[in-house]
């Protein structure tokens, strides 16, 4: 029993551990896009339906032994995959769809480990109801569910923190050895005590008389795991996108999610109805209430507890009647691969389908309503006003998201998706207005705002004024032709600081922003200066490129939808230092809402050897064309340092005792939360 207790442990808990290390490396690569781990989970989700597929076919049709010896050899065969660090071979060019490249660089890095891996808890459950069938095989269900909820619990705070990510690798590759030792032993051992459990008295007898699954069984066992995965993503998707750019909101709710399974399957299981679908019910509405709440922008402190909470409630119900559909023993692996198939499709409408046929986050509001219409279903065999309840929540849910959709497209002329987040093209005001704007939204981010009417819309606005900190970085180099680098468009309102001879040159990760900026906005063909642009990464694209030398380079890409952590490093700060001109100034937009982002550019600044300055720059009220803006400079410039202008601007740093500098192997987003 310790045996196989520890197998399924070990392999639960380096499951699931894999999946922040693997997408920590690989996040840098494709821009910081939350995409990157919503596409991790699809192909993590998919490779353990082919585990379960596998477990299922190999204990139904395969002997005892020739069972245990193929995966011997497979598990053996996996070990040629190690260490699991990503080949630089796959860092994009710029031109490559980036789903299919992470799919494929997870599939080479690794897949077989991962295979094996997801074939731990059917295949050794299987082998332990052979060896002893009287045993309580699903609790080692529960058991690989708080293993792979340890693994989420622990990486945030006491891996991340203190481990390099090289590092992580490392050490995750020497636990999988020690897995492949357990899970071999645990084989071979379920051949010896399997002679034995086959002569107990009444085993035999027993097994025939377990009724096999239904087609309903199969299509409901399918439904309930693939709307639990479907919520899952839906829910991670609208918390990191529609209410807070904190990345720690990516295994939140997946914690939660293992841990209803770890609820619902451990013993008799802690989901009863009775107490479990009032709340159901209040939640569902609350969280379709909520889309709308604030003009569809919460407050972190209420959004983060109401959808999580909702997730909780949606989860254990889903997965409470599926526990309670659970086959016998013999049927397990059947089970576990609808389970599994479910997960599968679940997340493949939500992280692959989505972004294809909708032009914003639809897919949440539609699980609320699809929850209730389930619960319906389910519900139908008791008394009459219990359905009817769950009808009337679903058209209450209806509702507040039909609502939901008509304020996200009220005043909206453009509406845009894709792997990288949602765009959307707002207009504010009448038309007839002299200050009205158009902006430019990637999520509830603002990216860039343009005034309508003609003489205004040559100005910069929002974050770009003449007192903000690139602003004061532009005049001071005023008296001679500017060549400037931005990394991140939006709407390209630094443009409007363009003079003749000035070469100003953006790069931008997302080919919707590009093509937006120039049909949408007139800041690129309004401008004086010459205009360059650079699609794919741009980290990776500079280390490409032959010197540029700027005079400004300016990165812009810090309130986005995540934090590009790639981008302040330094190893990144030497890769723009290379692209400078002696005197030339490196400017970091700093401003957001959840993270503390100076103390870092100072750190990474003084490693380089660089002076840097904070300017914050909070405009009066009364003048609507600037927003409030945090840059800090980074330059050797001792004219600019100690210009008057800089001096009365500039705002002191202080950095943490306890933050580390930051580098492309060691960063860490939870020291610098606000």
């Amino acid at each position: 029993m310790i045996l196989y207790a520890a197998t399924i442990f070990v392999s639960a808990f380096l499951l699931f551990l894999v999946q922040p290390v693997i997408a920590k490396q690989i996040l840098p690569w494709f821009g910081g896009s939350a995409a990157v781990w919503t596409t991790c989970l699809v192909f993590f989700q998919f490779l353990l339906l082919f585990g379960y597929a596998y477990s299922d076919w190999t204990t139904r049709h395969l002997r005892p032994r020739s069972q245990v010896r193929l995966h011997a050899a497979l598990l053996l065969l996996s070990l040629v995959s190690l260490p699991i660090i990503p080949d630089v071979v796959w860092k994009p060019a710029g031109d490559e769809d980036p789903v299919t490249q992470i799919l494929g660089l997870l599939a080479v890095t690794i897949g077989l480990p991962y295979f094996l891996l997801s074939t731990t808890g059917p295949l050794v459950q299987a082998w332990f109801a052979r060896s002893f069938p009287t045993g309580t095989v699903y609790r080692l269900f529960a058991l690989s569910n708080f293993a792979s909820l340890a693994a989420l619990v622990a990486y945030p705070p006491l891996i991340e923190p203190w481990t390099p990510t090289r590092t992580q690798s490392l050490v995750w590759s020497a636990g999988y050895v020690v897995f492949v030792a357990l899970c071999a032993f645990a084989g071979f051992f379920s051949l010896r005590s399997a002679v034995h459990a086959d002569t107990t008295p009444g085993v035999q007898a027993a097994e025939p008389s377990a009724p096999p699954p239904a087609v309903r069984d199969y299509a409901i066992w399918l439904l309930l795991s693939a709307m639990g995965s479907y919520m899952l993503l839906a829910v991670t998707n609208h918390i990191t996108q529609n209410v807070a750019s904190v990345p720690f909101l990516w295994i939140l709710p997946l914690i939660l999610y293992l841990l209803t399974f770890i609820l619902c399957f451990e013993g008799r299981g802690w989901y009863q109805r009775r107490f479990f679908l009032g709340p159901l019910a209040v939640i569902l509405v609350a969280m379709a209430w909520g889309l709308n709440a604030g003009g569809n922008i919460m407050e972190v402190t209420d959004a983060v507890p109401l959808y999580c909470a909702g997730l909780f409630a949606c989860c254990m119900f889903y997965h409470g009647e599926l526990a309670g559909l659970k086959p016998a023993p013999r049927y397990l692996t059947r089970f576990y691969l609808m389970v599994s198939l479910g997960g599968a499709l679940g997340g493949l409408f939500v992280g692959v389908i989505a972004p294809l046929v909708f032009v914003t986050y639809y897919e949440f509001g539609i699980a609320l309503v699809v929850t209730g219409l389930l619960a319906v279903h389910l519900l139908w065999p008791l008394p009459r006003w219990i359905p009817a309840t769950a009808l009337g929540v679903s058209i209450v849910c209806g509702y507040y998201v039909h609502e939901y959709i008509d304020e996200l497209t009220r005043g909206t002329s453009l509406m845009m998706r894709n792997f990288y987040g949602t765009l959307r093209v707002q207009d504010v005001g009448a038309p007839d207005d002299p200050n009205a704007v158009r902006r430019l939204m990637h999520g509830v981010i603002m990216h860039g705002e343009q005034y309508q009417e003609p003489n205004l819309r040559r100005q910069p606005t929002s974050y770009y004024g003449p007192e903000s900190g690139i602003g004061l970085a532009i005049r001071h180099y005023r008296n001679r032709p500017l060549r400037l680098g931005v990394i991140g468009l939006g709407t390209g309102t630094l443009a409007a600081w363009g003079k003749p001879g000035d070469v100003f040159k953006f790069y931008e990760l997302d080919p919707q922003v590009l093509a937006v900026a120039k049909s949408e906005f007139t800041y690129l063909r309004d401008s004086r200066a010459t205009i360059e642009t650079a699609l794919g990464d741009a980290r990776l694209t500079l280390e490409r490129e032959p010197p540029q030398r700027f005079d400004i380079l300016v990165i812009d890409a810090f309130s986005s939808d995540s934090i590009p952590v790639h981008l302040i490093t330094r190893e990144a700060l030497a890769v723009y230092r290379k692209h400078m001109q002696p005197d030339g100034i490196i400017a970091f937009h700093v401003t957001n809402r959840y993270l503390d982002l100076p103390p870092v550019v100072k750190m990474v600044a003084d490693a380089n050897g660089i002076p840097s300055v904070l300017v914050e720059h909070d405009p009066d009220e009364s003048d609507e064309r600037y927003s409030r803006t945090d840059w800090t400079l980074v330059t050797r410039d001792r004219s600019f340092l100690q210009s008057s202008a800089l001096v009365r601007a500039r705002t002191e740093v202080e950095v943490p005792p306890r933050l580390s500098l930051w580098t492309d192997d060691f960063n860490n987003l939870l020291r610098i939360l606000k």
